[in-house]
């Protein structure tokens, strides 16, 4: 199965917020503090828009 850049981006985000949980957020935050000590501006992108993702995540209520 191969994924396009926005399924991509989305299973990152589920990926964090499995992971990480409430912590999720910090994680994010460490990584594009590491990657702009890194000079990577298209993984810091990359990152911010993972955190766009996560935050939609977190933002929708359980259904049940």
């Amino acid at each position: 199965m191969v994924l396009n850049r926005d399924q991509e981006l989305w299973a990152v985000a589920l990926w964090v917020e499995k992971n990480h949980g409430k912590e999720g957020p910090a994680y994010i935050a460490q990584q594009i503090e590491r990657l702009f000590n890194e000079g990577d501006e298209a993984g810091i992108a990359t990152w911010k828009t993972v955190a766009e993702r996560f935050d939609q995540l977190s933002c929708q209520s359980p259904t049940s």
